[in-house]
């Protein structure tokens, strides 16, 4: 690892106190002190001075380069956080940034330095922001590392190794700071992990409290697993997100991600606490208090890893202390924050049975609007159709449609306190998957811990922007985007909504009707979410332009927007008319097939697959009647759901990729 201070950096950094209770439950005009704004994870902002009128003025003040994470394997998703005019971000590498409001400069940076086989993750490098307090920048790496920084220089206070990176844990999400504690879950539940969230000493790292999401032998929860065998060690349940917290009630709330292994029911029967489940726990101590299971025995891939949110809102004439969480299939589940009771109802209804999955007899829907569609309306052209693919059809030894696949993914949905609106960032599509016998193995660490295979039904995906009312759990209104929807939201007192898209334009919407605004089209992909702050007397909307883990131009821009900006948006990178996207190779080219299986290992698992069959992305089957030729031409154009990579990949690395399919992954 490797610090870089700035000439008079410390000089111009001011240290960010031990965060009051007041200050971190106050949305603050001046900064962006957590990840979601405040511990409620609203993601909301007083500020009016961007409203509807003016935003037709903003404009970029700067983009910084921060020439990081730039690789096929990362993606860069994380939140800025603003304090006393500096913005502190980090990228998929697990770099970190302190970056001058004022000048764009950057004041110091910490490089991680990790390596390819310093991390074992499923689904490319990514990290979704810092926390701050009492001086310090707090870090999660994807070796398992917590760390805090300086905040004035970026030097290592103190490093703690916090788990195994090499059997699958990571730390993605941002850590909290909270009453001189750093909080943190953990992340792998894809891998054959045991899913755990921790609390450290902020001043040490020494450990206060863990509790594990999967429980152990006679401890609550345990009946839901089997007591022959030792499954549960491996049982998921990761935390992707970071929590929300209620200091008057005391309880910290987070959700869980899928059980293990992920396609295989059979070897794990009982509903699999905590899994796809939403926790309270005591802030303070770690210890249980309630919890809420949105998906019984899982095998869909059904995890929570949207943000909890915590508001107030009036139920048959009473206000409530209620938080909501948005899940992957595709329902708000809307409880009462004190006693994990449903606020408005949800309703335990039976559904279709595959006993060889051991699955669930009834499964919670709840009273209200799903976001996006619960069945298929048309079988795929190369598959049949079983129970209309509805959510919660099984599968078992033959591959099975359904629907959603991943309805509400990780990016963070918003709140608007004054109108009970929360603002939804969802994505239309279906997949298939079957079962194997690999699930009566205990994961190796050396891929994903499936017990099955996706089979990618190859359907278009399509993002569903929606505006929910919690009183009602009803949509207000809806937007559907031609690519999916991957972007956190940021919604504000001047009545809009700021979201980013994946080809590289960050938009505003009215809140009210869902209509775009503005928009600025900047230089890449915008994966992450936006943050917003007062600086002497401006607002500012900052953002982070580095995504493509789906394709598109890699990016390392942090933006800044102001009322008073200057820079205009950049133009369409449309290719010109009679432009030709095929690619070649130099003439008697050897390919190099191990770099071509670290590429698609990396970044193309996802989509299709460890088996080249289908992933959790949704992406077609590859089959055997692919050429290389075929291959990098796919790679360089796109097709259906997949963008082209022509301006990720070099023609050569497209060749390395296509060679190592074509001779080792479709020939076995």
């Amino acid at each position: 690892m490797l610090f870089t201070q700035y000439a008079f950096a410390a000089e111009e950094i001011a240290l960010a106190p031990a965060f009051t209770i007041e200050q971190l439950t106050t949305p603050q005009d001046e900064g962006w002190i957590t990840n979601g704004g405040t511990l409620s994870n609203q993601r909301y902002s007083p500020l009016t001075q961007i409203n509807r009128d003016t935003v037709k003025n903003l404009k970029g003040v700067w983009r910084t380069g921060l020439n990081s994470a730039l690789e096929f394997r990362h993606n860069n998703q994380a939140q800025p956080i603003v304090y006393d005019g500096v913005i502190y971000i980090i990228t998929g590498q697990n770099d970190v940034f302190a970056i001058s409001v004022d000048t764009g400069d950057i004041l110091w940076s910490y490089q991680s330095n990790l390596l390819t086989e310093d991390a074992f993750v499923c689904c490319g490098w990514v990290s979704r922001g810092l926390g701050i307090g009492d001086g310090k920048i707090y870090v999660g790496q994807l070796d398992a590392k917590l760390l805090a920084l300086d905040q004035k220089t970026g030097e290592v206070v103190w490093s703690i190794q916090a788990a195994d990176p090499k059997i699958g844990y990571s730390l993605t999400a941002a850590p909290l700071y909270y009453e001189g504690m750093v909080i943190t879950g953990f992340a792998g539940g894809d891998l054959g992990t045991r899913g755990r969230i921790k609390a450290y000493n902020a001043k040490d790292g020494s450990e206060i409290w863990t509790f594990y999401t999967i429980p152990a032998p006679g401890e609550f929860g345990s009946d839901t697993w089997p007591s022959d065998d030792d499954v549960w060690q491996f049982g998921g349940a990761p935390i992707w997100h970071t929590p929300a917290i209620d200091p008057e009630a005391g309880l910290i709330y987070f959700s869980t991600g899928n059980a293990g292994p992920v396609l295989g029911g059979a070897v794990r029967p009982g509903d699999n606490l905590f899994t796809a489940s939403i926790v309270a726990l005591d802030v303070n101590t770690g210890e249980y208090r309630w919890h809420f299971q949105e998906v019984h025995h899982d095998i869909w891939d059904y995890d929570a890893p949207n943000p909890i949110i915590l508001f107030e809102a009036e139920y048959n004439g009473v206000m409530r202390k209620g938080l909501a969480q948005a899940g992957k299939t595709g329902w708000v589940y809307l409880l009462d924050r004190i006693t994990g009771e449903p606020l408005i109802g949800i309703e335990e209804k039976a559904v279709m049975q595959e006993p060889r999955q051991a699955t669930a007899a009834t499964q919670p829907y709840p009273i209200g609007d799903s976001l996006i569609p619960l069945e298929v309306a048309y079988a795929p052209e190369n598959n049949a159709l079983v129970n209309q693919g509805r959510i919660f059809t099984p599968f078992f030894d033959k591959p099975v449609v359904f629907t959603p696949l991943a309805g509400v993914n990780w990016p963070p949905s918003a709140y608007d306190p004054t109108t009970n609106y929360m603002y939804i960032c969802a994505t239309d599509v279906a997949n298939s998957a079957r079962a194997d016998a690999t699930q009566y193995e205990d994961p190796t660490f050396d891929g994903q811990f499936l017990g099955g295979a996706y089979v990618g039904a190859g359907l278009i995906r399509r993002g569903i922007y929606s505006a929910l009312d919690v009183r009602t759990n009803k949509v207000v209104w809806q937007k559907q985007f031609n690519d999916g929807c991957r972007s956190g939201s940021l919604v504000t007192a001047g009545g809009l909504v700021f979201m980013g898209r994946n080809d590289g334009r960050l938009i505003a919407l009215d809140v009210s009707t869902g209509e775009r605004v503005w928009e600025f089209r900047t230089d890449a992909p915008i994966n992450s979410s936006v943050s917003t702050f007062m600086h002497n007397g401006e607002q500012y909307i900052a953002t982070y332009a580095g995504g493509g883990l789906f394709g598109g131009q890699k990016g390392d821009g942090v933006w800044l927007f102001s009322l008073k900006g200057i820079l205009n948006e950049i133009p369409s990178a449309a290719p010109a008319a009679g432009a030709t996207t095929a690619v070649t190779v130099p003439e008697g080219r050897v390919a190099d097939v191990t770099n071509g299986k670290s590429i698609y290992e990396q970044s193309c698992v996802y989509c299709h697959g460890e088996t080249g069959e289908g992933g959790h992305g949704g992406g077609a089957e590859l089959t055997s009647a692919l050429d290389v030729q075929a291959i990098m031409t796919m790679l360089s154009t796109g097709k259906n759901a997949m963008p082209n990579f022509r301006t990720v990949l070099t023609s050569e690395q497209m060749h390395d990729v296509a060679n190592y399919l074509t001779t080792d992954l479709l020939a076995k």
